[in-house]
């Protein structure tokens, strides 16, 4: 095998393993929610029956009152940490995927440099502002890229602050309301 074709065959490779890591802790991340889901969904049902059975055995309309309250509150809480139990697995997945992302776009310029360097020293005598052009040209858009990708990475922690500031007013809100029950 040439020299070409087997840099191109190791990156194939590289990439399929890559991919499988990727698809792996995908799948990892919906097993989380899945397991997420199910331990949610049961706790919400064992806290109906219980409000149900506790709802029955009341025995005045204040009791009946109190015990809305209490069940608001709960909703409150689980509702709150089921979302931040969400966000820490999208957080934890989307990390991954810039890592790779970054890795793979890392691997592809330092391919796009090789492949200029070889098409340099391999080139034709007065093809010198040729290669120049195309050697600005490369770098120009590899900037542009870095400075969309920059910007992109910045959005989604922007994004996921938010998100994390929000869930924590919440659940700051619902202790807040508990506490004056």
């Amino acid at each position: 095998m040439n020299p070409s074709a087997e840099k191109l065959s190791a990156t194939a490779q590289a990439s399929v393993a890559s991919a499988q890591a990727l698809a792996a802790k995908t799948q990892a991340a919906a097993a989380e929610l899945v397991e997420l889901n199910m331990t949610t969904s049961k706790a919400v049902l064992t806290a109906s029956f219980e409000y149900a059975k506790a709802v029955l055995g009341a025995k005045d309309p204040q009791e009946m009152v109190s015990l809305q309250a209490g069940l608001a509150k709960q909703a409150a809480e689980r509702a709150a940490g089921y979302a931040q139990e969400i966000q820490k697995i999208i957080a934890a997945v989307n990390a991954e995927f810039t890592k790779a992302a970054q890795a793979n776009i890392a691997d592809v310029q330092k391919g796009f440099a090789n492949l200029l360097e070889t098409a340099t020293t391999s080139a034709p005598a007065g093809s010198e502002p040729a290669i120049a052009f195309f050697n600005n040209a490369m770098n120009a858009s590899q900037n542009a890229f870095a400075a969309a990708q920059n910007s992109a990475r910045q959005a989604v922690e922007a994004a996921q602050a938010n998100f994390s500031t929000v869930t924590a007013k919440a659940v700051d809100s619902v202790k807040k309301a508990s506490r004056t029950d």
